[in-house]
């Protein structure tokens, strides 16, 4: 079996207007979700490792559904990038930065969008190579406001913000000249889940792609 050609974090960002933030309880809906957002053109799927089932989520997408992307959130460590490495993942989303996590990712081969709330964040992140970033927690942390404020200091930094973002909001950040996408939570509802209603879940994801002007 070939190796997958390698992303970069900007090809991750640019598949689509919404990277899809994802919470998997149950490896039975792993692959039919992935193939619902698909159907929808999303493909870029970040499978959080927030649950003991997300990294068996994360290998049964990349296996059974080859026209996704899978990739891992909520990676803090080493030992998260190798499992969500070894699991089949091909790009890696963090709540914060760390060099360690930065290295670990580029040792195992995954493109990473690395989380950022304040300035200092963003430096650390620059010094280490990395300008694609997640702006997270992005309501939280000020929102549009604060990505026009940073766009001046840092505008060789590109964005996704994550983190309070909706189907409302959404549009304020992607008309932000440094935003490239968002990621969301809304698309893969828990009740959608729970019901196997893929056929909502292809539609959320059909509503995002009008988002980016």
């Amino acid at each position: 079996m070939s190796t997958p050609t390698p992303f970069t974090a900007l090809q991750v960002m640019q598949d689509a207007p919404v990277i899809p933030v994802i919470v998997l309880n149950d490896v039975a809906h792993a692959v039919p979700m992935a193939r619902a957002l698909v159907a929808g053109g999303i493909r870029m799927l970040e499978v959080t490792l927030r649950t003991p089932q997300a990294l068996a989520c994360i290998e049964a997408i990349a296996k059974a559904v080859p026209e996704a992307v899978v990739g891992a959130g909520t990676v803090r460590s080493r030992a998260d990038a190798q499992a969500a490495a070894s699991a089949g993942a091909r790009f890696a989303v963090s709540p914060g930065y760390t060099s360690a996590v930065g290295q670990a990712c580029r040792d195992v081969g995954l493109a990473l969008l690395p989380g950022v709330a304040t300035g200092g964040e963003i430096m650390m992140a620059q010094e280490d190579g990395f300008t694609q970033l997640k702006f997270f927690p992005a309501m939280q942390a000020g929102g549009p406001a604060m990505l026009k404020a940073w766009s001046g200091p840092f505008f060789d930094v590109m964005f996704c913000p994550t983190g309070g973002v909706t189907l409302d909001n959404a549009p304020e950040f992607l008309a932000l000249p440094n935003v490239v996408c968002v990621g969301g939570s809304w698309l893969v509802p828990a009740d959608a889940l729970a019901l196997g209603d893929w056929a909502r879940i292809t539609q959320l994801a059909k509503d995002t792609q009008n988002l980016r002007k």
